[in-house]
């Protein structure tokens, strides 16, 4: 009986958005290369995870996905030509049944948790078959040099264009990687070393491949990408860099992530504020809002500075939407400083808001400071912010109704359609759901009516 070859990559990511823009890259240089993708993990003959390794919980799931994604190495199918049944083999039984097709899937584990820690990972997961750090090329290499040169058959769905394996309309594009900033909690630096902008030339064709294709939202992203430019000389700034690519013709939007607090200019501002295409959308990491917990942390700011920056900005971009996370358990916060930070968030009332748990993390300043707080006590803090931000994120939902939106349209079940507005970043924040799509398509802007309110999400009819 034949058996199907096993044929092409499949790229698993973990993390965050950052991560996503590697992935794409990554993506073009395999078909660049002349190596196909594919969309499930049992018909590939590389499955490769993109890691994460920024925290505890982030290292805790790229662990279990290399698990989950191990047990598809010895799939193989079934029966004949059946694509929807697998069955799982041992290496003897692949061998027999297929001896024409003796190398069995490999797994590949790449990114930044491999950069922290590939040694112990070594040690601890036989599964993997070979460990690269942030090296695409490397890993390039090793797939070409092991890849099968088999004739059995081969009647696996395989890709040449990336775009065909990406429904959703909007992508990713890296403009900067790296970190110059010592945050006591953070490893990124010693990861990824200190920041770089990208060359300009290369994210503009980027951005015009991506429209060209019919992509409808880029966000750009970078550890802190309000830093863009300064680094090299000659390069644009973020306002320009913003120009430019807004100046490309096409129906789009454009998203940024992330906004440092301590370098986000003026000129940056009234650019959002005035450019038609740029998202109302402010993604802002602050971390917290005591001046002395901030001061543990080694941000710059202080809760006042914070208080006028936000200001500022709602002054310029009247309905903009800001963004941001905190850290809460941080070594040494009292229940006073927690309580400061409720009553921070209390008085901004964000539009949106997610929460970290301190996690402690070898090669950081944090990791020997004293007053290490409880995972029950960081837990219970979480779920205190996560409540107080759920009422607030509900009210002004519940403001939305019967107000007119322009959304685009990222996904549609049966008669459901599911989409974003300026407001809401994929993957991180809400959704507008639309009941009944009539003849929505994915990839397409189209104007509602905000009908109904959840914590998180809108319904919406369309106009």
């Amino acid at each position: 009986m034949p058996y199907l070859r096993k044929e092409g990559v499949y790229i698993e990511t973990l993390g965050c958005p950052k991560n996503v823009a590697d992935s794409e890259a990554f993506k073009k240089r395999l078909l660049e290369s002349g190596i196909s993708l594919v969309r499930k993990p049992e018909d590939a003959e590389f499955i490769v995870v993109n890691t994460c390794g920024f925290i505890e919980d982030a290292k805790r799931e790229s662990i279990e996905e290399i698990l989950r994604l191990s047990t598809f190495k010895n799939c193989y199918p079934a029966e004949k030509y059946n694509r929807q049944r697998l069955s799982p083999l041992s290496r003897a039984e692949a061998d027999n049944l297929n001896p024409d097709n003796k190398y069995l899937t490999k797994l590949v584990v790449m990114g930044c948790l491999v950069k922290r820690y590939e040694q112990e990972l070594r040690k601890e997961l036989p599964e993997v078959d070979a460990f690269f750090g942030l090296n695409q090329e490397e890993v390039i290499d090793y797939i070409k040099a092991n890849k099968q040169q088999s004739t059995a058959t081969m009647l696996r769905e395989t890709f040449t264009s990336a775009t065909e394996l990406n429904n959703p309309p909007y992508a990713y594009i890296k403009i900067s990687d790296g970190c110059n900033r010592r945050c006591s909690f953070c490893i990124i630096p010693k990861i990824k070393g200190p920041y770089f902008s990208i060359e300009p030339e290369r994210i503009i064709q980027q951005a015009e491949e991506l429209i060209s294709k019919g992509y409808k939202e880029l966000i750009l992203v970078g550890q802190e990408i309000t830093l863009y430019g300064r680094d090299r000389r000659g390069f644009p700034s973020l306002r320009d860099l913003i120009r430019k690519i807004t100046a490309i013709s096409g129906d789009f939007w454009v998203r940024l992530l992330y906004l440092h607090p301590a370098s986000l200019t003026e000129d940056l501002l009234e650019e959002i504020a005035s450019n038609e295409k740029v998202c109302k959308y402010l993604d802002i990491p602050l971390q917290h809002s005591e001046d002395r917990i901030l001061r543990l942390m080694r941000r710059p700011g202080t809760k006042e500075q914070y208080r006028r920056l936000i200001k500022r900005i709602r002054t310029l971009i009247p309905d903009v939407i800001i963004r941001t996370t905190f850290i809460v358990g941080f070594p040494g916060e009292t229940e006073q400083d927690f309580k400061g930070l409720l009553d921070f968030i209390k008085e901004i009332e964000f539009d949106r808001l997610g929460v970290f748990k301190y996690s402690r993390e070898e090669g950081t300043a944090a990791f020997n400071l004293k007053n290490q707080l409880s995972r029950r006590t960081k837990e219970k803090r979480f779920a205190q912010i996560m409540k107080l931000q759920a009422e607030i994120s509900f009210r002004k939902n519940l403001s939305m109704i019967n107000k007119r939106v322009r959304a685009l349209i990222d996904e549609i079940v049966g008669p459901v359609a599911y989409g974003r507005l300026q407001g809401h970043a994929p993957e991180i924040d809400g959704m507008v759901i639309i009941k009944d799509s009539g003849n929505l398509k994915v990839g397409e802007f189209c104007d509602l009516i905000i009908t109904g309110a959840h914590d998180y999400d809108l319904e919406a009819e369309v106009l």
